[in-house]
Formats: C-alpha cells, structure tokens, sequence
C-alpha cells in the first residue's frame, strides 16, 4: 500500500544527488521541476486562507455549529492552530485585515470555560510586544471582556489567562494602562493576590509591580486598597515565586518618595521589619542546595532592608548575599570540545618561559678563504 503525501526519501536523495558537489550543474528538466514543486506544496500552508478558514468558523453562531457536530473541543483545537499563527507579528495583525479579530474576542464570552481561557490565550499572544495589535484590541473594545472575566469568572483558570492577556495588552501601552485604572483594576488586582491560585497570584503581583513601576503615583491607590497588608501576607508564603513577587511589589512602594521616611509602607513598617527578619532567619537555616535556589529572594530581602533601614541587612554579615561562585561566569564546556585549531596551537605552544630564538649560524663558504 503506497503511503500518503510526497515521496520525502526520494526527494532527499534527489536533493543529495544534484547539490553534492561532485557533478557539474544542470539545468534541470519540466519533469523534475514540476515533480519538484509538486512535493513542496503538497506540504506548504496557505496560512492566510486558513485563518480565513478560522475566521468563518469564528463567526458562525455556537447553535449552528453544534447542530453541524462541531464541539467545544474541536473549537479549542481550532483556537490552538489559531494561536501557532499569529505568534508571527504579521499575522496577528493580519487576523484584523481579515475579519478574525472580533469574533475572537466574541469567544471571551462563550458558555464553555476553556474556550473563554482558550481565547484570553491567543489574544495575549497577538498583543504581546506588538502595539499595532495592542491599539486594534483597544479599539475593539477588547480590555472590557478581558476585565470581565479577570474580575468575576467562576472558573479561576480563565480569571488567570484574562489577567495574562491584560497584562501583555497594557504593557507598554499608556493608553491601556490609562483604561486599565479608570475601569476600577486594581480593585481586581486586590482580589486576585487573595486568591487561593499560587499562580493567580503570582500573575497578579507581577502587574502590581510593573505598575508601579511605570508610575509611582499609583502608590497611594494600592495604600488606600490596602494593598501593602496583602502583600506583607504573602511576603512569608510558601511558594518562593509568590514571595519573590510580594518583596518585588514591596520594594517599589518602599522606594516612592511620596510617603515618608519608609516610603508607600506607612504603618505597616514594623510588620514588614518582623517579615524580614524571620525571613533573613529562614534563609539563614537553609542548606546549601537551598540557599541556591534563592538567590533573587536574598537579594530583594537585602534591597528591601537597606531601602526603609538605610543600612544593609545581616545577611551581608553572614556572607549570605552573595555565595561563593555565583557571580563566575558558566564554565566553558563547548570550547574544550571545539576548540579552534589557532588556540590549540598556541595553547601547546606556551609551555616555555623562555622565548624561542634560533641561534644563527655562521654560513659555510665553499671554496678558498679569501685574503682579509
């Protein structure tokens, strides 16, 4: 029985035979050039006509196709080639040209969970460091069913992927920040970081400090959210990344210059010097193979304390801050492998101190010894 699609053996060897270099080349024959071309675009994907394919899937009503036995599944699968598509620019911000972008954004409000997840998925891969398709999800009113789901979905893995696809959507982006605050956000973020998600958290915490980051005035709403509290908490959680993104989220507030001595912290100074110390305690206690795995959390402890303390914390003391060997440079396996034939020689060649000087002979005269 023949097997399916193009003779790939037959075209290595093909190719193998006409590129070796041990023959002249040829103009190559109607026939070979069209058997060519056919095996090539027997594999080569239209992109741009399948994501019209998509599209026109997108857009027929959900009653209408499970009367035609589409699933939910086959939707997700369908949302899955979507999403290896626009991964390249160009064809996330062809998905507009061509129609697909809003009934993408329809899908955030589907009745199925994972196809909602799945969608805040693919959205945030076609916004992702792209402003051409950031400004074309504004305009579409996309941050609104994204803030939706973020805010109130019942199934935490799609608050989750809606608070990643705001987060690439924002960033970067004033005019989504701008929107992102005035559409009540951080009262969103508020929530997320109580959560019980580990990773809801931890995404939610991440935006808090970039936000911060990018304007500090936003300082005094996340105080007035009582935000700091909730950070303090999870400054001693047990998930490492958490705590990273908690002390990462503090130091910013401890760094804006609008709240006192002790920054954005306020009352929660004396909260924060305990988390602190129990943490350098901790840290303290760790073995080695531990205290490895550490080492951003040793560094924004110690950050943290010099900024609200004005001096460095005892993990400098106790030579913690830095171990030895992290800061040497990865060792150089490949080069003992592939080492170029020029070192090789000088490196066999720097055995001897003294340097190597051809002693000069006096030159043979042949014939008689001419009178001085």
């Amino acid at each position: 029985m023949a097997k399916d699609g193009p003779n790939w053996d037959g075209l290595l060897k093909w190719s193998i035979a006409n590129s070796d270099g041990t023959r002249p080349t040829r103009n190559l024959s109607e026939e070979d050039k069209r058997w060519f071309m056919e095996a090539m675009q027997s594999q080569t994907v239209d992109v741009i006509k399948r994501m019209k394919e998509i599209t026109m899937v997108m857009q027929t009503p959900e009653q209408v196709l499970e009367a035609q036995g589409v699933t939910a599944a086959d939707i997700e699968d369908m949302l899955d080639e979507l999403q290896e598509h626009v991964e390249s620019i160009d064809m996330a911000n062809d998905l507009h040209s061509i129609g697909g972008l809003v009934p993408l954004l329809g899908y955030l409000k589907n009745s199925h969970a994972n196809i909602r997840a799945k969608a805040a998925e693919v959205v945030s891969t076609i916004v992702q460091n792209n402003p051409r398709s950031q400004q074309l999800v504004m305009e579409a009113n996309g941050l609104e069913p994204l803030l939706s789901n973020f805010a109130s979905d019942p199934d935490v893995t799609v608050r989750t992927k809606a608070l990643g696809a705001i987060s690439s959507l924002i960033r970067h982006n004033k005019p989504g920040i701008a929107a992102f605050r005035l559409a009540n956000g951080y009262a969103a973020l508020r929530d997320a970081v109580g959560a019980d998600s580990a990773r809801f958290q931890r995404k939610a915490l991440n935006l808090i400090q970039y936000l911060l980051h990018e304007n500090h005035s936003d300082c005094n709403v996340v105080k007035e959210l009582g935000l700091p509290r909730v950070m303090l908490h999870l400054a001693s959680s047990e998930d490492a990344e958490v705590r990273e993104a908690a002390l990462r989220g503090l130091l910013e507030l401890a760094r804006d210059k609008t709240g006192g001595s002790n920054g954005g912290l306020g009352e929660e100074d004396e909260k924060l010097k305990q988390i602190l110390e129990d943490r350098i305690k901790g840290i303290s206690l760790m073995s080695p193979e531990d205290l490895g795995a550490t080492r951003e959390e040793r560094q924004l402890v110690d950050c943290l304390w010099s900024t609200c303390y004005k001096e460095p914390s005892s993990l400098r003391e106790k030579g913690l801050l830095s171990l030895p060997g992290e800061d040497d440079p990865p060792p150089d396996v490949a080069s003992k492998h592939f080492e170029p034939p020029l070192r090789g020689w000088a490196a066999n060649h720097t055995g001897d101190s003294k340097p190597r000087v051809k002693k000069q002979e006096a030159p043979l005269f042949l014939g008689p010894i001419p009178p001085n």
